[in-house]
C-alpha cells in the first residue's frame, strides 16, 4: 500500500479539492482507495457524505489514530491512501508525512501561498524523514504568466514542481458540491484532464 500527504502550512491552498479529486482518478484507475482526512474541519468527510458512490472510502481520524487507520486500510485491501490534512495542526502534519511515500504540497500561484512552502519544508525535515516531495501550482489562471512566475519562485526552495499545473476552474468547485468530483462532473473537460495528468505523474512517483 502506498500513502500520499497532501500538506500546506497555508491554509485555502486546495489540499482537499486534490485529495479527493486524486483519490477519484486512482477509483476510475481500478485502483482500492481511501482518504484519510485528519483535518478537524473534515472538508473530505463532508464530501463524502453527500456523495452517492461508496468509493473512495473516506475515514474521518485524529492524528494519534492515523498509524491504526494506515493499518486497518491495509487489511481491508487499500492499495492507494490520500492523507488530507490541518495547515494548523502541526502534529497532524508531522504524522502524515512520516506516514507518507510522497508528499504534494499544494500552492497557489501568490506570495502567501510561496512563503508558505517554507514552512511546509521544514515540517518535512522536521520529521527527519528522506522522502519524495514536490509542489503543485493549483488554481492557475488561464491568462497571464503567474504560474510560470511561480514556478521560478519555487526554484528557490529547491524543492521539485509537479510538471502538471491545476487551473482555476469552476468544474472543481461546482462538482464538489453535489459530492462529486470535475472528472464525473464534467468528464471531457479542462479540469478533469488536468487531474488525470496529475495523478499519471503521481503514480509514477510512488
Amino acid at each position: 500500500m502506498k500513502t500520499i500527504a497532501i500538506v500546506s502550512r497555508k491554509g485555502g491552498s486546495g489540499k482537499s479539492t486534490l485529495a479527493i479529486h486524486l483519490a477519484v482518478a486512482a477509483v476510475i484507475d481500478g485502483r482500492e482507495v481511501a482518504i484519510v482526512d485528519l483535518d478537524p474541519q473534515a472538508s473530505c468527510a463532508k464530501w463524502s457524505d453527500s456523495r452517492e458512490s461508496e468509493t473512495p472510502v473516506v475515514v474521518s481520524a485524529q492524528a494519534s489514530r492515523l498509524d491504526k487507520v494506515l493499518s486497518a486500510a491495509k487489511d481491508e485491501g487499500a492499495d492507494l491512501v490520500f492523507i488530507d490534512t490541518s495547515p494548523h495542526a502541526e502534529t497532524a502534519a508531522l504524522a502524515a508525512i512520516r506516514a507518507a511515500n510522497l508528499i504534494l504540497i499544494p500552492c497557489r500561484p501568490t506570495i502567501l501561498d510561496l512563503r508558505a512552502i517554507d514552512d511546509t519544508v521544514d515540517l518535512i525535515k522536521l520529521a527527519k524523514k528522506t522522502l519524495v516531495a514536490a509542489v503543485v501550482l493549483n488554481a492557475v489562471p488561464s491568462q497571464g504568466s503567474l504560474g510560470d512566475e511561480a514556478e521560478e519562485a519555487i526554484a528557490n526552495y529547491k524543492i521539485p514542481v509537479a510538471p502538471v499545473k491545476i487551473g482555476h476552474r469552476s468544474a472543481f468547485v461546482r462538482s464538489l458540491t453535489d459530492g462529486l468530483t470535475a472528472l464525473e462532473y464534467e468528464p471531457k473537460g479542462k479540469a478533469a484532464k488536468e487531474i488525470l495528468e496529475l495523478y499519471k505523474w503521481t503514480c509514477t512517483q510512488v
